[in-house]
């Protein structure tokens, strides 16, 4: 009978515990995108990426125009052409081709690194400034409502969003409208 009582008494405050231990959570969520886009630097960034796209975009169309020009006097000269001079033509346009096509995945690979290095110091400078902003207000978790991101938040109060105290911890001030 003491046992029972015993096991009884230790389950009960287990049980205590766990509802203790619950309580004490404390979650919220924000938009990392949301924020990134009402930054200062947000415009700076952006611009930079457009910069070098086009960049990459304008080498991309010289090594088109240059590929196009040889195919176009290939096609034009290629009846007088002696056999082995025509097949060296045709092997240097297959070489400018499969160029043309590994710069292209250079290139998408190049810009989204350029994207994330950019991005970088904005992402760690928002991290942060959730971080003090989680502890300054007994947070446990802090979620990302972002779309992109694992998780998805199909409801949530208002008053656990923290992206207003967020922007305030970076010295943005929130934006009137709502997500």
């Amino acid at each position: 009978m003491k046992i029972k009582l015993y096991l009884v008494i230790a389950f009960a405050f287990a049980a205590m515990q766990t509802v203790s231990a619950q309580s004490n959570v404390k979650i919220g969520y924000t938009n990392v995108e949301y924020i990134l886009s009402y930054l200062p630097e947000s415009r700076q960034i952006e611009a930079d990426i457009q910069d070098f796209e086009k960049q990459l975009s304008s080498q991309l169309e010289n090594k088109i125009a240059e590929f196009q020009e040889k195919a176009k006097n290939f096609q034009e000269n290629a009846q007088n052409m002696i056999p082995e001079v025509r097949m060296d033509r045709q092997q240097e346009l297959q070489n400018m081709q499969q160029s043309i096509e590994k710069f292209q995945r250079d290139a998408q690979t190049s810009m989204q690194r350029k994207q994330m290095e950019l991005l970088q110091p904005a992402y760690d400078k928002i991290q942060k400034a959730i971080d003090e902003v989680a502890k300054e207000n007994g947070y446990t978790h802090i979620l990302s409502s972002d779309q992109g991101g694992v998780f998805v938040i199909l409801y949530a109060r208002e008053e656990d969003n923290i992206s207003d105290l967020v922007f305030r911890k970076l010295g943005v001030e929130p934006p009137k409208d709502d997500e």
